[in-house]
Formats: structure tokens, sequence, C-alpha cells
């Protein structure tokens, strides 16, 4: 394919509109958990992510793992589990098999403001869709998230 390629530029298209539709789900998401609650998008995210593990040996995610969960470098995660440690809503611990490794886990405080947060995310990711949905170029992407939603 060459750079005046017809598919290429259609590619291109989409990739910018699910930029668009991403970047404005995020924001208003960001705008009412902090808000509401406090809270980043990202925060929630690592919230949200470590609240799904189980409990026991192994239950727990690595902070590498944590860094790929939430799509950031491994020393923004560092510098994210350490603000929400701060605040008393992760704990990190040595893993008992292999002392080098470190894992995080939400603490009951944490558990309650994720508890807290989770209709103000899902009502703000509703809000964002719908919006998104009377603009041409988002709405079948919209409709694409909407069908797996659906399907799931």
């Amino acid at each position: 394919m060459t750079a005046t390629d017809p598919a290429l530029t259609a590619l291109a298209q989409r990739w910018c509109a699910l930029s668009l539709l991403h970047g404005r789900i995020e924001s208003h998401i960001e705008r009412a958990l902090e808000s509401g609650h406090g809270l980043s998008a990202r925060e929630y995210s690592l919230l949200d992510v470590l609240s799904r593990q189980h409990d026991g040996p192994g239950g727990h995610l690595q902070m590498k793992q944590v860094a790929d969960a939430v799509v950031l470098s491994q020393s923004a995660t560092t510098r994210l589990v350490t603000r929400l440690e701060d605040r008393g809503l992760l704990t990190r611990y040595l893993c008992a098999t292999d002392r080098r490794g470190i894992y995080t886990d939400v603490t009951e405080a944490g558990q309650k403001l994720l508890d807290e947060a989770r209709p103000t995310n899902d009502r703000a990711l509703r809000e964002a869709l719908d919006e998104a949905a009377n603009n041409p170029e988002l709405a079948p992407l919209v409709g694409v998230l909407e069908g797996e939603t659906a399907a799931v």
C-alpha cells in the first residue's frame, strides 16, 4: 500500500475516529469520577483491575502485570500505586514464593471507594456513548461496542 492508497486513508480515518471516541469517553468519565469521588480514570481502572483478582497465593497482580493491565509504563504504574497506597486504597507486599515479586492488592477502604464509584463510572460511560452515537463519524464505533456488550 502507498500513502495515497484509499484503503490506507480509510484505515487512518477509522483510527482517528476510534482515538476521538476513546478520548471523549475517557474525558467524560474522568470528570465524573474526579468530581464525585476524587478519583482519576486511571486510579479507578487500577482499583477495578485489582479488585477482580481472587484472594490467596497468586491471586493478586505483580507490578508488571498491573502495568500491562492499566496500559502504563512500569514507572508510571509505580507512581500511581504509590499515590493510592498513600491514600490507604492499596497495599503492596512481597510474594511468599519469590521475594523479588511485589504484589498489589485493594484495601477495604479502596474496595469501598470503588464500590461507590462504579455506578458513576458506568453512568458516565453510558452518557459518553449516547452522546457519541449522535455523531455520524463515531456512531458506527458505538454500534460495534454496543454489539459486543450485548453479546457478552
